[in-house]
């Protein structure tokens, strides 16, 4: 198994990155809500109070964010062996959820509005609007740009774009009623932007669903990397594969390899051109391989659990990693 290495510059760097936009973020969120839901209350705009409610859930989704980025970086221990990186899977998860929830509010209210429109200050609604577009855009453009397929950013970054988008529609609406008086495009863009939030909460719930149920990583196919290390000279098989996400950015693989070197150089050498095809092809940074002489197993490529297997029985097989028979 290989030793994760210390983190090194680059990554130290990014997560300094990601705290300094994720505290702004936060920040200048913060004043958008606040600025929203007192614009809201104030002209009476459904579509304000419905963004000033998506603003909110983005300001405790960011602060999550936040909390679950000084969380990985500690270090493991014995009680987390693998550190602390699963809490940015949650913090996403338990932001999609929020999400859903706020989008039921929005389109109940949106209901109750269709059938009794209310009177709306269409001019503060209007400024209360830009001034939020504004903020949603200039954190959206901080985040943007910083996102490198981490879940727990991407999550806060889909929340802030959802704001960003939110706040179009209440605009538009802003400018409808201020030209028009028709005061049903309010609720109207309500339920689209309780639709927008579904879509991006539906998006990030099922990803951080399928880390925590230890799914194969997105775009990387088990058969595939099966056949890329079984080109390796020396492999005569490869079998009992497992790929899971430890979190968004980090990939964890362990297979049995059917090989026989000679000495342990070959052994080491084997293992080393095997575990470099799976960080620099495949994107594993954490790998269990086992290999075998004379593997008693049945060879599939996939292995199958019975469920309720004896502990002994795990702890047997989990500590046969390198005795071959030889």
């Amino acid at each position: 198994m290989t030793t994760p290495e210390p983190c090194c510059e680059s990554t130290v760097d990014f997560d300094v990155v990601k705290t300094r936009q994720l505290r702004f973020a936060v920040a200048l969120t913060s004043v958008v809500f606040a600025g929203e839901l007192v614009g809201g209350l104030w002209t009476g705009s459904l579509a304000l109070l419905s963004d000033a409610g998506h603003v909110f859930s983005d300001v405790l989704a960011l602060a999550l964010s936040l909390l679950a980025v000084g969380l990985a970086c500690r270090p493991p221990t014995e009680q987390h062996s693998y550190g602390l990186h699963r809490t940015e899977v949650f913090a996403a998860f338990f932001n999609g959820v929020a999400l859903l929830g706020i989008s039921a509010v929005i389109f109940y209210e949106a209901y109750q509005r269709l059938a009794e429109p209310p009177s709306i200050r269409s001019g503060p609604m209007l400024l209360v609007a830009i001034l939020g577009l504004v903020a949603n855009s200039i954190v959206a453009l901080r985040l943007g740009g910083h996102e490198h397929g981490d879940l727990n950013l991407h999550s806060a970054y889909l929340h802030v774009t959802g704001d960003l988008l939110a706040s179009v529609a209440v605009v538009v609406a802003a400018v409808v009623i201020l030209a028009t008086g028709w005061l049903l495009i309010d609720p109207l863009l309500s339920a689209g932007i309780g639709l927008l939030i579904v879509v991006g909460g539906f998006r990030v719930t099922r990803e951080a669903t399928h880390i925590l149920l230890q799914g194969v990583p997105r775009g990387i196919d088990l058969a595939e990397v099966a056949s890329a290390l079984a080109e390796v000279p020396g492999v005569q098989d490869v079998h009992h594969v497992h790929a899971w996400s430890l979190c968004s950015n980090v990939l964890a693989f362990t297979a049995h390899v059917v090989s026989c070197p000679q000495n342990e150089a070959e052994r080491t050498a084997l293992r080393c051109k095997l575990e470099q095809i799976l960080t620099e092809r495949f994107g594993f940074s954490d790998t269990t391989l086992e290999l075998e002489c004379n593997p008693a197993c049945d060879g599939e490529l996939l292995q199958q659990f019975t469920h309720g297997m004896t502990n002994n029985h795990n702890h047997a097989h989990n500590h046969s990693h390198d005795h071959d028979n030889e």
